[in-house]
C-alpha cells in the first residue's frame, strides 16, 4: 500500500516521463526499476563504450571498462539532437594497484583512500585510471563502486581496464556475446604498454585499511582503527544512530552478501543491531535476487527496514523521525556523499560514508568507538565474541532473478503519442525560453549573495523534499541558495535586501530583485557547484535574475551547466580580489562587446562608500559557448540554427 501511494502520488511525473520517452522513440525504466547507474551496469555499459548520463554517478560504468561521464541535462539534449559533445582534453591519474583485497577490506576502501588523498577537488579536469596487478582482486561491481564515487574527488570520469572478472560479470548479466569481443580486442580495453600518466598514485591493496570518511565532507579521510578516538577529540557523536547501506555505490549482490554474512554472526549469538538500519537494493534485479537467497531476510532479522529500489535517505528522500531538526548526533553509510543536511536535512546530523561492511558492524555495535577487527561484542548471556571477517558470492550461484519486468518498450509508431503535462500542475512546467543577452556590459548588478565556504550543488538546489519539484522550474526555485552560509552574517537564507534593507530568504530577495528589473550576481569560494550535476542549481539563478556567478573555481559539471543557461561563470584572476567585494556593492562586468575565448573581461565594483576596485576575471567560454551566451541559452542558440 505504501508503494501504491507514492505511485499515485508521482502519477503525473510517471505520465510525463512514459509519453515523452513513447513520443521520441525511447524506452523507460519504470518507477521500482532502481537506479540509473545500476540499470545502465545491469545492461548497457560494456568495455570501451563512451557515455554521457545527467548524474554526477554515471562514472559508475568505468567498473565494466566503460568511459561514462556525468554531464548536465542540457548537454544530454545536445547529443540527443544530433549535436556533437565536447570536453577539454583531461589530464590522467594513474593509481597503481598492487597487493590483494581480503578480510574486512573492501573496494570502497579503495576510492576512501584516494578521497583522502587527492581531496574533493583534486581529480578536477582528470579521468583517473586504475591500473597494475591489484585490479585482479576486485569484483567487477567492487570497480563500479570506486568509479562511482570518483565524482567526489571532481574526476571527469574513472575506468578500469578489461578483465576477467568483468567478463563473468557479463556472462552473468547476459551479455556473454560482448563478453567474446571484449576479449578478441582485449589488447585495446588495457592500458599502453609505457603509457606515461600525469600523476601516479600507488596502493598497495594488502596494506590497506578499512576507511570511513566524514564528516561533512567526502575526502575527510580516517582509518576505522582511529576514527572513536578522532570522534572523542572533535566532540563529533559516538553513538551510531542510523546505519544505511545500499545506494548506487554499494548495493552489488556482493555487498549485500557481505552484510548479510555479518548480520548473520550476531543473530546466531542472540544480538540485532543497537542502532537503526535501513537496506536499500541498487535495482529489481538485486532485490529480487536477495530476498531469492535468503540475505533481505537476514538483514531484516538483525533489526534493518528494506527500503524501495531507489536512491532513497542516499539523496535525501527520507522521512526521518528518530531525531529533531538541530539534533546533534552520528549517521555512517555506505552512500557516496555527506555534505550537510543532505541525507535528512538536518545540518546537525555527523555523516559518515564508508563499506557496507563497517556499517552493518557499528549499526550492531551502536558506536563509532568500534574496530571490528581488533574489538569484541558482548552477547545477551554476557559473552564475548569477535565478528568473523565479512564473506559473500560476488554473484549468485544461481544467476540472477530479473523481480518484476518494469521497462516499458518504444512503441513501434508515436506519431499519436501527446506529452501529458497539465497546464495546472504544480509539479509539472514547459519550458520558457530566457531572454536574450541585450548587446551591452552588464552594470550595475546586485550581490545578491556572496557565500562562504563549500557551497555544492546540495547547498545551491537542495534535494529531499524539494525533488519533487523537479519538473516545475519556477516552484522549484523557491529553494535557491537556502542551504549557502552567507558571509555577513554567517547565518543560511537570510540575506539583506539591499532595495528595502530588510533581511529575508534568499530566493524572495531575488524574485523582488527581478520584479524590480535589478540583475544580481552570486560571489563564492573555491570548487563551487561540487556534487550532484544538478542542472536545477544552474536553471533557478538564471531564471530569478541571476547574470554571472563569480568564485574562486568551479566544479567542471556545474560550470557547464550556467553557460549552457546563459550566465557567466567567472574566476578571480587573484583569488585575493574576493575579499574585496562587500554585500552592498555593484558591479559591473565591463568588455562583453569584445568576449572572446582566452580574453579575461573587467569587473568594475562600486562600493556604497563611493570608492571603486577594478579586477580581473577568467573565464574557460570557447567560440560556441560565447554564442550560447549571446543568445541567451544553449537551447536558444540551437533554435536560432534550426
Amino acid at each position: 500500500s505504501q508503494i501504491y501511494s507514492l505511485e499515485e502520488v508521482n502519477q503525473e511525473v510517471y505520465n510525463f516521463l512514459a509519453t515523452a520517452g513513447a513520443k521520441y522513440g525511447v524506452g523507460f525504466w519504470k518507477p521500482g526499476s532502481g537506479i540509473i547507474h545500476q540499470i545502465i551496469l545491469e545492461n548497457y555499459a560494456y568495455p570501451g563504450v563512451m557515455l554521457i548520463g545527467t548524474d554526477s554517478h554515471t562514472p559508475n560504468g568505468g567498473g565494466l571498462g566503460a568511459i561514462c561521464i556525468g554531464v548536465g541535462g542540457a548537454d544530454a539534449v545536445d547529443v540527443m539532437a544530433g549535436i556533437p559533445w565536447e570536453l577539454k582534453c583531461p589530464k590522467v591519474i594513474g593509481v597503481r594497484l598492487t597487493g590483494t583485497l581480503s578480510g574486512w577490506t573492501s573496494p570502497k576502501d579503495v576510492i576512501l583512500k584516494v578521497a583522502g588523498i587527492l581531496t574533493v577537488k583534486g581529480g578536477t579536469g582528470a579521468i583517473v585510471e586504475y591500473h597494475g596487478p591489484g585490479v585482479d582482486s576486485i569484483s567487477c561491481t567492487g570497480m563500479a563502486t570506486i568509479c562511482n564515487m570518483g565524482a567526489e574527488i571532481g574526476a571527469t570520469t574513472s575506468v578500469f581496464p578489461y578483465n576477467h572478472r568483468m567478463r563473468t560479470y557479463m556472462h552473468a548479466t547476459g551479455r556473454g556475446d560482448i563478453a567474446s569481443l571484449s576479449d578478441e580486442f582485449k589488447d585495446d580495453l588495457v592500458p599502453d604498454k609505457g603509457c606515461e600518466y600525469d600523476q601516479v598514485i600507488e596502493i598497495n591493496l594488502s596494506e590497506l585499511k578499512p576507511h570511513i570518511n566524514g564528516p561533512f565532507t567526502p575526502d575527510l579521510a580516517h582509518p576505522v582503527s582511529e576514527i572513536g578516538a578522532i570522534a572523542k577529540k572533535n566532540g563529533w557523536p559516538l553513538e551510531v544512530k542510523v546505519g544505511l547501506i545500499g545506494s548506487c555505490t554499494n548495493s552489488s549482490y556482493e555487498d549485500m552478501g557481505r552484510a548479510a554474512s555479518l548480520a548473520k554472526q550476531a543473530l546466531d549469538k542472540g544480538l540485532k543491531c543497537k542502532a537503526q538500519f535501513t537496506v536499500t537494493p541498487g535495482s529489481e534485479q538485486i532485490r529480487a535476487t536477495i530476498e531469492r537467497d535468503g540475505y533481505a531476510k537476514i538483514l531484516s532479522d538483525v533489526g534493518g527496514v528494506v527500503l524501495a529500489n531507489a536512491c532513497g535517505p542516499c539523496i535525501g528522500q527520507w522521512d526521518r523521525k528518530d531525531v529533531k531538526k538541530g539534533e546533534k548526533n552520528t549517521i555512517v553509510t555506505s552512500f557516496n556523499r555527506n555534505f550537510t543536511a543532505r541525507n535528512d536535512a538536518n545540518p546537525a546530523t555527523h555523516a559518515f560514508v564508508t563499506s557496507p561492511e563497517i556499517v552493518t558492524a557499528l549499526a550492531i555495535a551502536g558506536t563509532l568507538n568500534f574496530n571490528p577487527e581488533t574489538d569484541y561484542l558482548t552477547t545477551p548471556n554476557g559473552e564475548k565474541f569477535k565478528l568473523e571477517p565479512p564473506t559473500g558470492d560476488e554473484l549468485p550461484s544461481r544467476d540472477f532473478d530479473p523481480g518484476q519486468d518494469t521497462y516499458q518498450h518504444p512503441p513501434k509508431e508515436s506519431s499519436s503519442v501527446k506529452v501529458d503535462v497539465n497546464p495546472a500542475s504544480n509539479r509539472l512546467q514547459l519550458l520558457e525560453p530566457f531572454d536574450k543577452w541585450h548587446g551591452k556590459d552588464l552594470e550595475d548588478m546586485r550581490v545578491l549573495i556572496k557565500v562562504k565556504g563549500k557551497c555544492t550543488t546540495d547547498h545551491i538546489s537542495a534535494a529531499g523534499p524539494w525533488l519533487k519539484f523537479r519538473g516545475h522550474l519556477d516552484n522549484i526555485s523557491n529553494n535557491l541558495l537556502i542551504g549557502a552560509v552567507n558571509i555577513e552574517n554567517d547565518a543560511v537564507n537570510k540575506i539583506k535586501n539591499q532595495l528595502t534593507g530588510e533581511y529575508g530568504g534568499v530566493p524572495d530577495v531575488a524574485r523582488h530583485y527581478k520584479a524590480n528589473g535589478v540583475n544580481w550576481v552570486v560571489i563564492g569560494d573555491e570548487n563551487y557547484g561540487e556534487g550532484s550535476s544538478r542542472e536545477h542549481a544552474a536553471l533557478e539563478p538564471r531564471h530569478l535574475g541571476g547574470r554571472a556567478i563569480i568564485v574562486k573555481s568551479f566544479a567542471r559539471i556545474h560550470e557547464t551547466n550556467l553557460k549552457k543557461q546563459g550566465l557567466l561563470p567567472l574566476t578571480f584572476a587573484d583569488p585575493h580580489d574576493y575579499d574585496k567585494i562587500r554585500p552592498d556593492d555593484k558591479i559591473s562586468i565591463m568588455g562583453l562587446k569584445s568576449f572572446g575565448p582566452g580574453k579575461p573581461v573587467t569587473a568594475v565594483i562600486k562600493h556604497s562608500d563611493g570608492s571603486k576596485d577594478s579586477i580581473s576575471l577568467n573565464h574557460t567560454f570557447n567560440e560556441t559557448q560565447i554564442e550560447w551566451f549571446q543568445a541567451g541559452s544553449a537551447l536558444n542558440r540551437m533554435k536560432e540554427l534550426q
